[in-house]
């Protein structure tokens, strides 16, 4: 039975149409997933839900009785409770202060404890090892989510809306949450569920509605669907189209790296080469050393031995150089953390694309800002940056966008050897289809390409060639067509290949 309807749901800000004619069905007991890229109007639509937006247009129903919040405080008294990426919890108050914080009750003026409902709702979490008087901020991101959940039954929440819930949980964690999911759902709440894990939504979700520019424009049940069946609706292309083909040339060995070894043996000896135009990915479990790799040949991790050469250079010897070596010699970096390491996100984006490369525009010791500024116009136009002004604050961009400037920082460069760790994590589909085609584009243009990945489709897709990496010891390099999932994984567990299969 339905227990929340939107109908038509249209908003706008200014000129702009977030939400044009939305309908979303969401029923007592079930999972629900909310999927689409950056910008298709997911984060406008739950806003317009939990009362922090008015429609302008549309209506909605809950329990089958018009539904018409106008504020926050009406939603979560309707009993819908939102889960942010970014966690609410006040990390100096205790687990039972934070469940109870803003629902609290009084008898005769003074505020009554309500422990026993905490004890209660994180028992029916199966969460009961967590202690009531214990800061928030001592627990574990994964606990802390926990927590938040636990407000929300403790509210008497009907609808639980989770936005990206395992962005910044671990594996165990994750699975974890998952059984949290389950016994909400048992017990008769409505989960929406947005992310972008897409293996996610066809693990644990029911049903699924896709927006795409501020429409929906799908809607089902997950049974029998696959990853490959909701990619299209979500971008509007077919899958096929996801990782460009190109007709590259390779040329002469561009990068060389021998027996780089860092501490405590990750990387262990790692050697191989990587040609011009051609896309060497390295494969392997979280931990195993192919970040490590990267970072010690670029210099931001202290390397033990081991020398690389980029193209007719001397060799450089890992154990002495510095990231100025790096980029000089020609490599470049692109960070797995974006927010911390890959850009200053309080900056501009003009800044954070021309930081590495401003002894460009440098003359006696003043900056060319004007020639400067015509750079970064340049790459936000070629890499479709979507923003207002290239002097636009890198924080207020999508993740996408954020890490198309990123990349654009390293083509700015003009690096000869592109090192790629984990380039698509924690965007949309879109945005990463639009990154597939610049990383292809730049070796089409000559460049090698290191590219590390947790998602295998991801590296099966782009990668000319494969190598997995175990404790820091990388297997040998063959073409990827010539790798399967099962021998990937069994190298990336086990450290073997069967003798038949070298």
């Amino acid at each position: 039975m339905s227990l929340l309807s939107l109908r038509d749901i249209h908003k706008s800000f200014g000129p702009v149409r977030a939400l044009r004619g939305v309908n979303l069905e969401v029923n007592a007991g079930e999972v629900h997933a909310v999927i689409g890229e950056n910008g298709a109007g997911k984060s406008t639509l739950m806003k317009v839900l939990a009362g922090v937006h008015l429609p302008d247009q549309g209506s909605m129903t809950l329990a089958d009785r018009p539904y018409v919040p106008a504020s926050p405080r009406d939603g979560r008294d309707a009993g819908i409770s939102m889960i942010y990426q970014e966690l609410t919890l006040a990390p100096h108050l205790s687990v039972a202060d934070n469940v109870t914080l803003g629902i609290e009750t009084a008898t005769g003026g003074w505020i009554r404890p309500r422990r026993a409902e905490v004890r209660d709702a994180l028992q029916l979490l199966g969460q009961s090892d967590i202690h009531l008087d214990m800061p928030a901020g001592q627990l574990s991101i994964g606990k802390q989510q926990v927590v938040e959940i636990a407000r929300a039954l403790v509210a008497k929440s009907r609808i639980v809306v989770m936005d990206e819930p395992t962005s910044s949980l671990s594996a165990a964690d994750t699975r974890a949450l998952f059984a949290v999911v389950e016994r909400l759902k048992n017990a008769g709440v409505a989960v929406v569920y947005i992310s972008h894990f897409l293996e996610e939504v066809v693990e644990i979700c029911d049903r699924y509605t896709v927006l795409r520019d501020g429409e929906t424009v799908a809607a089902g049940s997950i049974a029998g669907i696959s990853i490959d069946d909701l990619i299209p609706p979500m971008i509007g292309r077919a899958v096929e189209e996801l990782y460009p083909q190109s007709k590259r040339t390779f040329g002469e060995p561009l990068l060389q790296v021998r027996d780089v070894s860092g501490p405590a043996d990750l990387p262990n000896h790692v050697s191989f080469s990587v040609r011009r135009g051609e896309i060497f990915g390295i494969a392997g479990l979280v931990g195993a050393g192919r970040s490590e790799t990267l970072r010690t040949l670029f210099g931001l991790r202290p390397g033990t031995g081991g020398t690389y050469r980029v193209a007719a250079a001397p060799e450089i010897r890992v154990a002495v150089h510095t990231t100025d070596v790096g980029l000089a010699s020609g490599l470049n970096l692109l960070s797995e953390n974006r927010k911390e390491e890959g850009l200053a996100t309080r900056l501009s984006i003009r800044t954070n694309l021309t930081l590495s490369g401003l002894h460009r525009y440098s003359k006696r010791g003043l900056l060319d800002l004007a020639t400067e500024r015509r750079a970064a116009e340049h790459w936000v136009e070629r890499l479709s940056v979507r923003c207002y002004s290239p002097d636009q604050p890198a924080s207020t961009l999508s993740g996408g966008n954020q890490q198309k400037v990123c990349l654009a920082r390293l083509l700015h460069d003009d690096s000869d050897v592109l090192l790629l760790d984990e380039p698509t994590r924690g965007i949309d589909i879109g945005s990463k289809a639009e990154m597939y085609a610049l990383i292809t584009d730049a070796a089409a243009s000559g460049k090698a390409v290191v590219l590390t990945s947790s998602y295998l489709p991801e590296l099966f897709g782009m990668c000319d060639t494969l190598a997995v990496m175990h404790r820091g010891r990388l297997s040998p390099v063959r073409p990827a067509a010539q790798w399967t999932e099962e021998l990937l994984l069994r190298f990336a567990t086990s450290g073997r290949l069967d003798a038949d299969t070298l």
